[in-house]
């Protein structure tokens, strides 16, 4: 509590003293909002059917891959047989370093509370050391029940690696460079994911059709794209119980299939699993290092398995993929193998002509469906990156759509819904072949590869701690075989490869535009706020006059007053009667518990009515219409006046205080309905702590007393009305400013602002109660 007396402050006067006590980080009001997390246990069973599940979500984009792999391998024909078992080796030991020993065995437990994807290894690197590049972080944050974080000695490395990537701007530029390339790479595998896996499942039709037109085959192709872009508006949710089964079954098939062409063509085979005729396979030409571009494509899906997480436990992951997905695809791509063994001239469509002629058109039928299915994973996996992007300030405000009232992580995002059909529709009919498709599908997908392997360098020393010879040997065994297959798709960037990467550009542009300017416009409000004992120095009027009604400031900043309101009251001569200063801000955690998301204070004596709320999310809440946030901000503060004024009370017993709790009677507590529940409360815990409950009885009536008051000035001002001031601020370079600047902020930056959604409506507060105060700042 803010204090106006001047006898404590050392003769310095009123307005040191008032200073320091202002804007003191929430620590009380923060530590009566914590509950204990308990980590959920699942039952064997269930983690069997969760591990079934998985099969439709994760392993769709996975699973699709021997429809094309061999095929871009061999795009001019296969010559010598023992081009084969190389080949074939080099896709075993793929499948088993990068998705199974990576992913599958490491990566995985790099999540953060069950969330994946270069996001998630941000988000944990965040916490263990101060690299956000916007430092709207107080220590009050790391009371969070999904705030995790380690603490270490500081004389160890760890310790002296986070000073390092403290101490310069530059490092934390490059982490998040990093994380933004990965996460652009990451879009543009899912507008190549359909592409080529749609494409590659309506060419079966050719093969017992030789004479259909391939136009044919793009028409259907495009059709089925359409399609797909066109329902996700309605969510994975409604149709999400059938993509189990059916990739299931597409596993069985392709692994029953292939099992049956090995025993039936050819079981030499089987030598492949040798890794002796890798070092053969690239001793014979530079052609076969440049096919490495197509045996990539044997290990697409991985990093969607990794940004699918969120769906699923961990464990659940690992037993679908060790039991089911890696055999299967083992007996897929040999079983292909041995068919090309007897068969050189059926290289570009081994797939369907392998298979048996009386399940020829239901297999068909499978492939498409499991084409759509993996599409569709990969395309709720950019959906959501970008949602974390936005809560980050890496992206524009777009507008998010909630689509399943079970499942957080199913939503959907239009506009970039039809940009990435747009992009889709233009690669599959551009193109017209799966080859150049493929050249650039394995480019994003080495690329995201590397990024996550550098990210998880600092991952293991801050998060994990482990020790430095695991991690030199991690680093080094995969950036071996990532950087390989790096080198040979850089061969045919001019085949395709450049796709992804003008993609990924344009992206990154965007994104890195969209942050440089949030960050610009942080400093700008932290750097013009007002003193709040300026504020309060005026008097309890702020030497204004005070109408009726309460309003709602909003700013970037948890400390002083905004430049906005400043502005506003030097052009405007009246103020409301209750004044709330709400900063909502997105911190480096999945989500912010409900119970746990406002913190409330006050400012200043009662008789000021000046508050400050914080509002906390993770990169995993969504602001949906069902929640009223302007309901949500006046129920919170009518909380903390119903908690101010029991604790008042406690203050005013003669025996001893109150203490803030931690454990779940504290929840109750906050979520009392009146005041008379939280006093009937306190008599119980007052035996507990053992106060003599008289001192609770005297201090009862005034504690109810005074809080229904100012409950009923609050009332009676929210009756009156209720106005959001926000700031609508303009951007622009100085004078002298060089080239790329003035052509960053003044053009692509102003164009992100004018198209993209304003913060009224992305916290659906009501358009008739809106006040809007215009800014300008130079950069």
């Amino acid at each position: 509590m803010a204090s106006t007396s001047v006898g404590e402050d050392g003769g310095k006067g009123s307005m040191w003293a008032l200073d320091q006590k202002l804007d003191e980080p929430m620590d009380e009001e923060a530590s009566k909002l914590r509950n204990m997390y308990r980590e959920k246990n699942f039952s064997s069973l269930l983690m069997l059917r969760l591990a079934f599940q998985s099969l439709g979500v994760v392993f769709g984009d996975l699973g699709t891959s021997p429809l094309y792999v061999l095929y871009n391998t061999f795009p001019h024909g296969v010559h010598d047989p023992e081009d084969i078992i190389g080949a074939l080796s080099l896709i075993i030991y793929s499948l088993t370093l990068i998705p199974l020993l990576k992913y599958v065995v490491v990566v995985l437990r790099a999540n953060d509370n069950g969330q994946g994807g270069t996001f998630a290894l941000y988000s944990l690197l965040c916490r263990h050391a101060k690299i956000n590049t916007i430092p709207n972080q107080h220590r009050t944050d790391e009371e969070l029940t999904t705030y995790s974080r380690q603490t270490y000695d500081e004389n160890s490395l760890a310790a002296k690696i986070r000073r390092w990537l403290e101490a310069h701007t530059y490092n934390k530029n490059i982490i998040l460079i990093l994380v933004l390339i990965g996460t652009c790479m990451t879009i543009g595998d899912s507008i190549l994911t359909p592409a080529i896996s749609v494409l590659s499942a309506a060419g079966g039709i050719k093969v017992n059709h030789p004479t259909v037109n391939n136009d044919i085959v793009i028409m259907v192709a495009v059709i089925i794209l359409v399609g797909l872009f066109s329902m996700q508006h309605y969510g994975t949710d409604k149709v999400g119980w059938l993509f189990a089964p059916v990739v299931l079954l597409w596993f069985l098939l392709i692994g029953v299939i292939g099992a049956v062409n090995i025993w039936k063509y050819d079981r030499s085979v089987l030598k492949a699993f040798n890794p002796v005729h890798i070092f053969r396979y690239f001793s014979r030409g530079r052609d076969n290092w440049t096919s490495l571009g197509g045996i990539m494509l044997s290990i697409t899906g991985t990093e969607a398995l990794y940004a699918d997480l969120c769906h699923f436990p961990v464990l659940a992951i690992q037993i679908a993929f060790t039991f089911v997905v890696f055999p299967c695809l083992l007996l897929a791509y040999t079983g292909q193998a041995a068919y090309i063994m007897q068969h050189h001239g059926h290289v570009f469509d081994a797939f369907y002509r392998s298979i048996p002629d009386s399940i020829y058109w239901p297999m068909i039928i499978v492939a498409t469906a499991a084409a759509v299915i993996a599409s569709q994973a990969t395309i709720s996996a950019t959906f959501s990156i970008i949602k974390q992007a936005l809560a980050l300030g890496c992206f524009p405000r777009v507008k998010v759509v909630h689509t399943s009232k079970k499942f957080l992580g199913q939503i959907y995002i239009p506009d970039i819904n039809w940009i990435l059909m747009i992009l889709c529709i233009a690669v599959t009919a551009g193109f017209k072949n799966q080859s150049q498709i493929g050249n650039a599908y394995g480019t994003a997908v080495v690329i995201v590869m590397l990024v996550t392997t550098f990210l998880m360098i600092p991952l293991m020393l801050l998060v994990w701690r482990s020790h430095w010879i695991l991690i030199v040997l991690f680093t080094g065994l995969f950036l071996l075989v990532e950087l390989t297959y790096f080198s040979a798709v850089m061969f045919k960037v001019n085949q395709g490869g450049w796709v992804p990467l003008v993609i990924a550009t344009a992206f990154l542009v965007v994104m890195y535009v969209w942050h440089y300017g949030t960050v610009k416009r942080y400093e700008f409000e932290l750097h013009s706020r007002v003193s709040l004992a300026w504020i309060l120095g005026l008097g309890p009027s702020l030497g204004l006059v005070r109408v009726p009604g309460i309003g709602f400031v909003y700013t970037e900043i948890s400390s002083g007053v905004p430049h906005i309101f400043s502005h506003l009251i030097t052009n405007l001569p009246a103020i409301h009667s209750i004044v709330v200063f709400v900063c909502v801000k997105y911190l480096p955690v999945y989500s912010v518990p409900i119970e746990e998301r406002f913190l409330v204070k006050r400012i200043g004596p009662k008789s000021y009515h000046m508050f400050r709320c914080i509002a906390r999310y993770g990169y995993k809440d969504l602001h949906t219409k069902d929640d009223d946030f302007e309901k949500m901000l006046f129920d919170s503060l009518s909380i903390f006046v119903r908690l101010e004024a029991m604790m008042e009370g406690y203050s005013d017993s003669e025996e001893s205080s109150f203490p803030p709790r931690r454990n779940g009677k504290s929840i109750d507590l906050l979520a009392a309905e009146t005041v008379c529940s939280i006093v009937e409360f306190t008599n119980t815990s007052s035996q507990e702590s053992n106060i003599p409950p008289d001192s609770f009885t005297r201090s009862s009536a005034l504690t109810c007393q005074t809080a229904s008051d100012e409950l009923e000035f609050l009332n009676g001002c929210r009756e009156a009305g209720m106005v959001h001031i926000l700031g609508n601020t303009i951007v622009r370079t100085r004078r002298g400013a060089g080239f790329v600047k003035k052509f960053a902020v003044n053009y692509v930056y102003a164009f992100l602002r004018r198209i993209c959604r304003e913060n009224s409506v992305m916290f659906n507060l009501p358009h008739e109660s809106l006040l809007n105060v215009g800014q300008v700042f130079y950069v």
